[in-house]
């Protein structure tokens, strides 16, 4: 499925951030994300704010160009023509720099891979689902036998939200219910085959989603991101529980109990040790590790979640840290940034189309918001000194927490910044000969 952490670092052909280079021994999927560009709708996703920058830089060189042009025409200034091909030809080149890195996004980044070969460039959006669900039930069918751990990161409910013609209209919700649908169906499918293979009593299975529902998805009126119910904020927003609380659904017939529910806050990072721990190995004692094995949760013989702090981060930026106090069972959440909402009471950026992580579309707090999440989980009313006694108590714990686990962090290059967003010719995957790529599966199988 969807890898969406990159590829190369120094050349076209270092794969450093495949993931046969990160411990997978087979990859069939996407190596960067699935944007709207993927499917050529006309809303552009990728890098919007900078592309808007981008464009208006290039238009100021344009027009510069044109001004300086006229007025040597016209004889208004004297310039001499050096200056103006120069401011041409630096103006063109500019555009072509940025206009590389997202006019052919479909075309540089769609591409689908099995291991290090590409499959398909661009890739056929109309044939992903039946050829993800293809591989993970071939893959399931190789490895019967034996040990395995199968990760299907599905590109289902994600926009543009492809969906293939069986589902469209299937659902009273648009476009985003077909999407769930289809998605519900994949997921039914793949338990079928592990029921038929009779692995059922034997296979830990783990299904959740990595973040809440993107508010600012839209297209003229239709939602396309999901709702997040009582909970305030969503995708992209740093700390809001919108955005990062998400269900979990386990199933592992024989050792767990059917029905179960479990009100206790983990983490995603908790499925390394968990996976770890299910293969009889041991987690690294060299370093700290943000995650804790889920089974002693899921199995009954502890109750209550090994995490008495979460931190939540937007970007690299700590935006909101969580206390789940042991002894009396209450979550706090103290709010140390939060987006500026647009319109201000939308609860979402619609203006921006994604809330930032930094700038002035943040509110800093000090002291923090302060809510008692046990109490209050729509998160609506932030406590204060003088209506919360133990206020002074509790965000003074929860800095202290936040104090101790950035001593744990080492820090590493910013992956995201403009200049690591840019498109590098050395560094682009290429099926053919570059820069005219390009191959289908069907086409290279025969």
């Amino acid at each position: 499925g969807k890898w969406h952490m990159g590829v190369n670092c120094k050349t076209r052909h270092d794969h450093c951030h495949h993931p046969l280079n990160h411990g997978f021994d087979y990859f069939y999927g996407m190596p960067f994300t699935l944007v709207n560009e993927c499917q050529g709708t006309d809303d552009p996703e990728l890098a919007k704010s900078l592309q808007e920058t981008y464009w208006f830089y290039s238009q100021m060189i344009i027009l510069a160009t044109f001004t300086l042009v006229i007025g040597k025409l016209a004889n208004l200034f004297p310039v001499k023509w050096k200056i103006i091909i120069c401011l041409a030809i630096c103006g063109l080149l500019h555009f072509i720099s940025w206009f590389s890195s997202y006019g052919f996004t479909k075309y540089w980044n769609c591409i689908l891979m099995r291991n290090h070969d590409i499959t398909e460039q661009p890739m056929n959006l109309q044939k992903t689902t039946s050829n993800m669900l293809k591989e993970a039930i071939a893959f399931i069918e190789r490895n019967k036998h034996g040990p395995f751990l199968l990760f299907v990161s599905l590109l289902h409910v994600h926009t543009p939200l492809i969906t293939t013609e069986k589902f469209q209209g299937r659902s009273r919700h648009g476009l985003y219910g077909d999407n769930v649908e289809e998605m519900d169906w994949m997921v039914g499918r793949l338990l079928d085959v592990i029921d038929k293979e009779d692995l059922k009593n034997t296979t830990f299975i783990y299904f959740a989603s990595d973040h809440g529902g993107f508010l600012e998805a839209h297209r003229g009126n239709s939602q396309l991101g999901g709702w997040n119910g009582i909970y305030k904020g969503g995708k992209g927003m740093g700390g809001w529980e919108g955005g990062i609380r998400v269900p979990g659904i386990v199933r592992w017939p024989g050792v767990l109990p059917a029905g179960t529910v479990i009100d206790e806050p983990t983490s995603l990072m908790d499925i390394y040790p968990t996976v770890v721990e299910l293969a009889g190995g041991a987690v690294p004692q060299d370093r700290v590790l943000d995650g804790h094995s889920l089974l002693p949760l899921l199995r009954g013989t502890e109750q209550h979640s090994r995490h008495e702090f979460l931190f939540h981060y937007c970007g690299v930026f700590l935006h909101a840290a969580r206390w789940h106090h042991k002894d009396s069972g209450t979550i706090w959440k103290a709010h140390y940034a939060t987006p500026v909402f647009q319109p201000e009471a939308s609860g979402a950026c619609f203006k921006r189309g994604i809330c930032p992580c930094f700038g002035d579309g943040v509110a800093h707090h000090d002291p923090p918001l302060l809510f008692n999440l046990s109490q209050d989980p729509s998160e609506a009313h932030p406590l204060s000194a003088d209506t919360e006694p133990l206020f002074d108590t509790v965000t003074r714990r929860i800095r202290r927490a936040v104090e101790e686990h950035r001593r744990t962090l080492t820090p590493v290059p910013q992956q995201l910044s403009p200049h690591n967003n840019m498109w590098k010719p050395w560094l682009q995957p290429c099926c053919g000969t570059f820069p005219f790529c390009g191959c289908q599966e069907e086409n290279s199988k025969a």
